[in-house]
């Protein structure tokens, strides 16, 4: 079952969004003082939390930012990497659909990295960048002309 982790301070707020959440999908919804990187699935943090999240974070497209309207916030966001944010003063579906973005882009981001030792394709930008089979570099570029 696939894990939510709830980072905010706000009580009501956690409580509310926990139980919509619950009723609506199939995962499990923790509630949180300091994210588990290691638990894959949706990360939904408050300002106070996400000024805690490590930097660079590990995973930015897992987080949704539950935010204030406040500049510097939204500008921190930005540089870390979040693509998910709603407002605190947002309805619940909002966050909700936010979540569900985030979780389809974390799918399709695990799709795109191999297993080790797998013959599983990288991503066809990933290739270039790393010398792969797109791009041919170094004694493997010599014995090709």
């Amino acid at each position: 079952m696939e894990v939510i982790q709830l980072a905010i301070s706000d009580a009501a707020y956690a409580a509310a969004l926990r139980q919509r959440l619950e009723r609506s999908g199939n995962w499990e919804v923790r509630c949180v003082d300091t994210p588990n990187w290691e638990a894959a699935g949706v990360v939904v943090v408050d300002a106070g939390a996400f000024e805690r999240l490590p930097r660079p974070l590990p995973h930015p497209e897992r987080v949704v930012l539950v935010a204030t309207n406040e500049p510097d916030q939204l500008s921190r966001a930005w540089e870390a990497g979040i693509a998910s944010l709603v407002y605190q003063n947002d309805p619940l579906d909002t966050a909700l659909l936010a979540i569900m973005a985030a979780r389809l882009r974390a799918a399709r981001d695990l799709r795109r990295v191999p297993n080790r030792g797998s013959g599983a394709a990288q991503d066809p930008q990933q290739e270039a960048s790393n010398g792969a089979p797109g791009r041919q570099s170094g004694p493997e570029r010599r014995r090709m002309r």
